[in-house]
């Protein structure tokens, strides 16, 4: 570890290389505007949820992180006009914002420091810069979730088509004081940008670009290493963009916000699953071949408070099952649904709840492959209890994993199933680009 007072230089590191960039912002920096713009990230934004943002302003982010392909871009035959996709229009989009001055590129290349605040708790503080994509055998930055492939191609796409990171991933990088009193020194001074989300969170930014400060930040984060919080599928269409011919400047780095684990880090929420076209006769049947199956009594508003109970509940793997109206709690698997879940693999990854419930339940039991299609996510209890509805499904909720737990799995090499972890809060999307030619 780096001390404050002996800071470790760049040429010697062996963790994390983080640069500073010329980033692209929105000329209009007053915090009503923010809020128009802004958007929470792409894949936390509902088909609903994108036509809300998007009639909101017509500048708002989301018309480039989740672009529509219903313009036509010239002729592509004689008498033809070619249809443009949604990389495309949202390169068009983004070109058009820059010429229209809507958004302004920085002239000095800075970092960002980064403040989240929700309203009760303490805030998450992190910075915001270019990381470069660690080789191959590296331990700098760590996945520990799956990705689903056409995710990722479409994330490639996206960035190869604008040329800029429209939102940065999130890494939990080793606690290290020198970046913290060099956080603690930013956050006295006045910052560059503040809005309130719709959640009540109030995100700061300060832009900084003195280079003495800068050089023994970089130097401090050098000297660690750190798990992708959120972001996997984003941190993997980088690297695919970065063996693209011919290279491109810049694509040999990520834009990110690096927190702490621990003090001033993030903390991990749950994300469920919804099996659509599945009652909860049929799943609670099959389930009962390898679980023990306790009904709970609800009625009403009882059903919300006994599942925040649980939630909240420590314990060993347990699951609850609900089509929205009735709940289900699965305890005590047995020996053979236990030895669904690799012998092979590695401890920390073994005793993952939602690797049980994937290999044991969803995969074993109910014979679902794990694709969008089959197996829908959740990113809250309401969402998943409406989807269960909407679908003619069954709601699997599950508990969150600790961060220790999480950034065990990635030391040890394995991966959790695709979107396992919900790291929050979350950066606004739209508040600071990257372009790669930083």
């Amino acid at each position: 570890m780096i001390s404050s007072s002996e800071p470790r230089s760049s040429s010697a590191a062996t963790g994390l290389e983080v640069r500073p960039f010329r980033a692209l912002t929105y000329r209009r920096q007053d915090p009503e505007h923010l809020a128009r713009v802004s958007s929470p990230a792409y894949d936390l934004v509902t088909p609903a949820g994108r036509d809300r943002l998007a009639d909101a302003d017509p500048h708002n982010i989301v018309r480039l992180i989740l672009p529509t392909g219903d313009q036509t871009g010239g002729p592509a035959a004689a008498g033809q006009e070619r249809q443009l996709s949604s990389a495309e229009q949202a390169a068009r989009t983004l070109r058009a914002w820059q010429s229209g001055g809507v958004l302004d590129r920085d002239q000095v290349p800075a970092l960002w420091l980064y403040e989240l605040q929700p309203s009760t708790g303490p805030a998450t503080v992190g910075w915001l810069g270019a990381v470069a994509l660690p080789p191959v055998g590296s331990t700098a930055v760590l996945p520990h979730e799956d990705t689903y492939p056409p995710a990722v191609e479409g994330r490639r796409a996206l960035l190869a088509a604008t040329g800029t990171d429209l939102e940065p991933i999130v890494l939990a990088h080793d606690p290290e004081p020198a970046v913290t009193e060099l956080t603690e020194h930013v956050r006295r001074l006045g910052p560059t940008l503040e809005v309130t989300d719709v959640d009540g969170v109030r995100h700061r930014l300060w832009r900084v670009t003195d280079r003495p400060l800068l050089e023994r930040l970089t130097a401090a984060l050098a000297g660690t290493e750190a798990v992708i919080a959120d972001g996997h599928h984003r941190f993997a269409a980088a690297r695919a963009n970065s063996h693209a011919r011919p290279v491109r400047p810049g694509s040999d780095a990520v834009l990110a916000l690096l927190t702490p684990t621990g003090s001033g880090g993030l903390r991990v929420d749950p994300i469920h699953r919804v099996v659509p076209d599945l009652g909860l006769e049929a799943a609670v049947a099959s389930a009962a071949q390898g679980f023990r199956v306790t009904e709970t009594p609800v009625h009403g508003a009882g059903l919300r408070d006994a599942i925040d109970a649980w939630l909240h509940r420590s314990g060993s793997a347990s699951f609850l099952l609900t089509d929205g109206d009735r709940l289900v709690e699965l305890t005590d698997p047995t020996p053979d649904t236990l030895a669904t879940v690799p012998p092979e693999a590695p401890p920390a990854w073994r005793g993952l709840d939602v690797v049980l419930a994937h290999h044991g339940l969803l995969t074993g039991l109910w014979h679902r492959r794990d694709d969008p299609e089959a197996v829908v996510i959740a990113h809250t209890v309401d969402e998943a209890l409406r989807t269960a509805r909407e679908r003619s499904g069954v709601a699997l909720l599950l508990r969150a994993p600790s961060p220790s737990a999480v950034a065990a799995v990635a030391r040890a090499g394995a991966r959790m199933p695709r979107k396992s972890t919900l790291f929050v809060p979350k950066p606004r999307t739209g508040l600071v680009l990257r372009p790669l030619d930083d």
